[in-house]
């Protein structure tokens, strides 16, 4: 049986994960028009995701409550103060939760660590914000009022019988054990690979019901541990910067539209430097060189937008180039206003899914799945088997061959038109390839070769099994790489070559073109080529810093931030933009950046490229900021105040 402090502590828990669900409640009814698109089963089960991201927030919230809570006294002074402090850590959660009925409607997202840093602000406008949102108090000192009412005290006689025994010291510290053991349970949100993380609640479609899953203490508390970011002004007005962002224009004749399969290849770790292709046929890549050369459309030029495996995807699914020091997966902004290739494809009819063999949580890809609009995300624990099969790897997750045969089988079951992106992971550190392979792929130089040779093998096997499907004939591929490696290639050991990686696009029985060349083409145009091979227009859910490869009104360009400093790539220079805001200018060689930047630099290419790519980092660190990536109208631009600062 369990003691009187453990089941009043339970009881009182209880009453604030009440209270949190009427938060919930009052915060979908205030902003009820932004989730009309769901249907009532999907927000009852909103509800019921909210409830793991409540008492997660609550123990981190009322944590110096709970441990105190443990101690093995019932006497009036002690539980009084107990209740004191009770209310004092939750008014702070009612008034978060409560203010964001409104301020969602002006950010698009839950609060965050932004309110540390706008305090002046918010006392200058205390007058305005009392006037038009004094309504929010009534709730406040409502479920306030509650939380003291219904505050469970002990009953007297229990307070009396309570003695300081040896039984008693004994329980309490069994009790206490347990009690610390399941907190860290329900701090974590669970017993998976990853704590819970904000972008977990967007795994549910259609991901807008994330932030009704969510609670704002959750996502404030998440965020303090984040860097503020200061927005750009390099711009003084949207005009000025609309016109150096030189964003891609909407083709005035779209391509007929096409109800093509779509498959993205995610390979994991396959520079440019390791392909025969790009190296006169000296690599260890020869399939996908003979893929590269007998029908495919390789673009040379190809950059990724960073240099880890968690930078890929949000460029790659959504347009979204890496610009911040650290992921945007794991960044305050993960729960921003997003469309993914999932989406905007889904609103087509089509099945949309991602295929990592990696353990479910692994770099957050499967909560970025649901951010982008992605129906359903195959992880290691959907694989026959999982740890136990004989195709893990003892590492990372199921070897690529068997993997990718997996994948293949999955494609043939889902109805078409479907769009599936896959992730592979074989040439990951430790670079594991089947004991059964040993000696048959050529080992090179470096312990990554062995493993790259293996996953083109696997690609091999692949396209093998896929050409026996019905829908093969009708699927555009879509092969490049998440970044780079190890690297022995002089001429790729600068910082353009840490970038270089291949870009392939294949269509069987279908010879493809590039419009201009020399092309420059970055992870963040495979949403727009796929769009617009497609034949699909939503300029309103495209961001501006890709384009289609096939666009033949420019001769395209890649971004990227490396050691501080921002980079542009164009076909002719290289620009960068330092953190003191120099604009540096280097001539462009493929995958080779000169030490140094051009002796006498081209003047109106300097001031052009330099503006572009500050209008690019303005847009990028404000819309992210602000939350305004996409256009919005006039009437949801305002906003309560302009915060000088997020979190990334």
């Amino acid at each position: 049986m369990l003691s009187e402090h453990l089941r009043l502590l339970l009881r009182r828990f209880a009453l604030l994960l009440g209270a949190y669900l009427l938060l919930r409640v009052g915060f979908y009814l205030a902003n009820q028009a932004v989730f009309q698109a769901a249907a009532p089963a999907q927000v009852l089960l909103a509800f019921w995701h909210g409830f793991r991201f409540d008492v997660s927030a609550l123990l981190l919230l009322n944590l110096p409550w709970v441990v105190l809570s443990l101690v093995p006294s019932l006497a009036r002074g002690w539980q009084q103060f107990l209740r004191l402090l009770y209310l004092v850590l939750n008014a702070l959660g009612l008034m978060v939760n409560l203010a964001d009925w409104e301020y969602f409607k002006f950010i698009g997202r839950r609060t965050s660590n932004e309110l540390t840093t706008i305090g002046d602000d918010v006392q200058r406008q205390a007058g305005q914000l009392l006037a038009n949102y004094w309504y929010l108090f009534v709730p406040f000192f409502l479920l306030l009022g509650a939380l003291w009412y219904f505050y469970p005290m002990p009953k007297t006689t229990a307070m009396h019988q309570a003695g300081q025994t040896r039984r008693v010291w004994l329980r309490w510290g069994v009790e206490a054990l347990l009690v610390a053991g399941l907190a860290v349970v329900g701090i974590r949100g669970g017993l998976q690979l990853k704590p819970l993380r904000t972008g977990a609640a967007f795994a549910q479609q259609p991901a807008i019901l994330g932030h009704l899953a969510l609670n704002s203490t959750f996502t404030f508390l998440k965020s303090l541990g984040y860097t503020t970011i200061e927005p750009k002004a390099y711009f003084a007005s949207d005009e000025e910067l609309q016109q150096a962002l030189a964003a891609r224009r909407v083709a005035t004749h779209p391509p007929p539209a096409r109800r093509d399969n779509v498959v993205i290849l995610l390979l994991e770790s396959f520079a440019s430097e390791y392909t025969g292709v790009e190296n006169s046929g000296q690599g260890y890549t020869p399939f996908f060189d003979s893929l590269a050369t007998h029908g495919g459309l390789l673009f040379r030029d190809h950059y990724a937008n960073g240099r880890r495996s968690i930078e890929a995807l949000p460029a790659v699914l959504a347009g979204l180039p890496s610009l911040l020091e650290g992921p945007f997966i794991t960044s305050n902004f993960q729960t921003n206003e997003l469309h993914g290739l999932g989406e905007i494809l889904g609103q087509q009819g089509y099945t949309t899914s991602v295929f990592h063999g990696a353990e479910n949580g692994s770099m957050g890809f499967n909560t970025f799945a649901g951010v982008a609009g992605i129906q359903r995300y195959y992880g290691l624990n959907e694989y026959p088997g999982s740890r136990n099969s004989p195709d893990f790897d003892g590492h990372w997750g199921i070897f690529d061959e068997p993997y990718l045969q997996y994948f293949c089988r999955e494609l043939s079951r889902q109805p078409e038109p479907f769009f599936s992106t896959l992730f592979t992971l074989s040439a990951h550190e430790p670079f594991t390839v089947p004991a059964r392979y040993a000696g048959r792929f050529p080992g090179g130089t470096l312990p990554i070769h062995r493993a790259v040779a293996y996953s083109d093998f696997a690609l091999r096997q692949f396209f093998k099994t896929a050409a026996r499907q019905p829908w093969y004939s009708r699927t555009l591929f879509v092969l490049l790489a998440d970044h780079t490696s190890q690297t022995d290639r002089r001429g790729y050991q600068n910082l353009l070559g840490a970038y270089k990686t291949p870009l392939l696009l294949f269509r069987p029985g279908q010879a493809l073109s590039a419009p201009t060349s020399p092309r420059i083409t970055q992870q963040a145009d495979v949403q727009a080529t796929v769009l617009d091979w497609l034949g699909i227009r939503a300029p309103r859910q495209l961001l501006p810093f890709g384009y289609s490869a096939f666009d033949s009104a420019s001769t395209g360009r890649a971004l990227f931030l490396s050691n501080g400093s921002y980079y542009l790539v164009h076909h002719d220079y290289v620009t960068e933009l330092t953190a003191d805001d120099q604009v540096r200018q280097y001539a462009y060689q493929r995958h080779q950046l000169p030490t140094h930047p051009v002796a006498v630099p081209d003047t109106q290419k300097l001031r052009q490229y330099g503006q572009e790519l500050r209008a690019c980092v303005q847009f990028y660190v404000n819309g992210l900021v602000q939350n305004r990536l996409y256009p919005k109208p006039a009437r949801a631009r305002a906003r309560l105040f302009a915060p000088p600062g997020g979190s990334g």
